[in-house]
Order: structure tokens, then sequence, then C-alpha cells
């Protein structure tokens, strides 16, 4: 019996090919085009793996496929805590695009890059259909890298935005967050945190998820909130009784039910956002409703704009092309 070779190119992107090729606005068109597949179920989402690790972090893995697009993927990420003591980002993401006829991989992605513009353009398109269009005051809880691009992703989109006031951990302020945004607004830290809720437009909560931040009764009718910090059971931002009084919009109605916000009210009504792009579903939002977009994160979004940076890297020739036989 002869066995024959077969020989394929790996194609190689690492951060900086991918913060060289993706901007804002594709991170917006492709994050768009996922919630869209996923409204009509033209991409599919494959069951979630999330789990914690005896050392202390979090792994998981999100996969899925789009069929019409010969597209199909996974990302495997989490969160390493302990990576801060070496100096080292504790996010870690890494995505594989994949030959759905073969199975052989053909390409693999550095993905915290990725992750990070993914969901800052899903928070965006949430702001955009959700928040009221004159909102002009922000907090924002946390000043990590998902705390940056929330806030990157609303100052694009809501130009009449004047103040933002961020709440930390530690309750010190943070002269680096502050210095990236204080061209664009008057940002400070936020003295008490239920105050800074209840006279802010707009809330983003991108925390570790380890309880509720502020208190129920200091969002006022009106408020939109961002959520992005509940993704694994067991996890929360928003307090106890909260989502009674709101139109909860989410990116899957599923896996929000089991790792999101909504594993604490399991009863709640839930609307994909991507049901809302595809025009399934009117907003029609009053000034007195709380509107809560929750984000747990989409395989698709990922997906989506990983087929766009191999496309553009393949046209730019950047990357790093391997020798990949079988």
């Amino acid at each position: 019996m002869t066995i024959t070779t077969r020989h394929q190119d790996l194609l190689l992107l690492d951060k900086h090919a991918v913060e060289s090729l993706l901007s804002m606005d594709d991170a917006l068109a492709a994050t768009r085009e996922a919630f869209v597949l996923h409204s009509r179920r033209q991409g599919r989402v494959f069951q979630v793996v999330r789990e914690r690790l005896e050392g202390g972090g979090i792994f998981g893995i999100k996969s899925g496929d789009v069929q019409t697009q010969s597209l199909l993927g996974f990302k495997a990420a989490g969160f390493w805590p302990d990576n801060r003591e070496i100096g080292g980002e504790p996010h870690q993401a890494t995505i594989m695009l994949v030959d759905p006829l073969t199975g052989r991989p053909t390409c693999v992605i550095d993905g915290n890059a990725i992750t990070t513009m993914r969901t800052g353009a899903a928070g965006g398109l949430g702001l955009e259909l959700l928040a009221r269009a004159d909102s002009k005051t922000v907090c924002v809880f946390g000043t990590g890298v998902q705390a940056r691009i929330q806030l990157t992703f609303a100052l694009r989109i809501f130009s009449s935005i004047g103040k933002v006031r961020y709440v930390t951990s530690n309750g010190k302020d943070d002269e680096a967050f502050e210095s990236l945004f204080r061209e664009r607004c008057d940002i400070s830290l936020a003295l008490e945190r239920n105050a800074a809720v209840e006279h802010s437009d707009i809330v983003i909560t991108a925390t570790p998820g380890r309880g509720p931040l502020f208190d129920a009764n200091a969002v006022r009718p009106g408020t939109h909130l961002n959520c992005v910090g509940a993704d694994t059971k067991g996890k929360r931002e928003l307090p106890e009784g909260l989502l009674k009084r709101v139109r909860l919009f989410v990116d899957d109605a599923g896996q929000v039910a089991q790792i999101g916000e909504a594993q604490w009210a399991p009863d709640t009504r839930t609307i994909e956002l991507g049901a809302v792009l595809d025009g399934k579903v009117r907003v029609e939002r009053q000034r007195e409703d709380i509107t809560v977009f929750d984000m747990t994160g989409l395989a698709l979004q990922d997906l989506t704009v990983a087929s766009l940076l191999r496309e553009r890297a393949a046209q730019k020739k950047l990357g790093t092309s391997i020798a990949w036989p079988w």
C-alpha cells in the first residue's frame, strides 16, 4: 500500500499581525455579520466548555461553523490570574480555523486581540441599538482590557458622551486608564459606586464577575447597561432583583441562561441582539425603560473576524506560513 503525503500550509498570525490588520470598523462589520448569521441559524454555535482549573485559572472552548461559508473553527481561551505576577496578560486565547472537508487546520491566530475587539464591537452594537440616543454620562466598572475597549466603542458611537466615572476594585484611581480618555471626555474615579450608577445614562460592567457591583435601587429608569463579566457558572455582576425590572437583551439565550447573568434569574425573558440587527424584533425603546445587554461571547464572532483576517493576511502576505503535511 502506497501512502501519499499531501502538502498543505498552515498560516500563523501573531498579535502584531492581528492588530495591524483589524480595525474597529472591521470588528463592527464582522461582529454584526455573526449576530445576523446566528439569528438566521445559518451559523451554528456548539456547546461551550468552561471549566475551573486547580491552579485557579479558567479554561474554555467556544466553537461553531457556517456551512455556507465553509467556515469551521474554535477558540480555546480562559483566565489565568497569576499571569499578572510575571508581567503577563491573564486573559489568553488562541483561535484555529479548520478545513471542514478534511479537518486539517488552516490558520492559527492569537485570539487575545480578536476577543478584545469583537467583544468591544458587540458592546458598541448593543449601545447603538439599546441606549438612549441622548446619553451623556457613563459609569464603568473595571479598568482592564475589556473596560478600555468597551469605553472606546461607547465614545466612538456616542459623540454626546462628555462625562465618565469609573470604579476600581481597590478604590484607587488608575492614571493609565484615565490618560487613554482624558482628551475625549471628563473622566475621574467615582467616589461612591451607587451614586455613580444613579447619575449615569450608560453603565458598563467589565470585571471578573466575583459578585454584585452595586445596589439594584441605584439603577434609575432610562439607564442602559452593557455587562461583560459573567461568562462562567457562578459569576455575576448585577444585583439580585434588577433583572425583574429590565428588558434583557443577550447574544445567545441558551448560553446566557447557563453562564451569563440569567443563570441567577432563569425565568427572565430574553431577546437575542441578532434578532434586532436582523429586523425580526423592533426595540421601540421607551425613555423610562431599563435595558441590559448581557454578553457571554459568540463563537461565530471569533470565526467571522478570524476569517476576515485570514483573507486579508493572504492578500497582504502577512503572517508566517509553515508546511503542514499530512
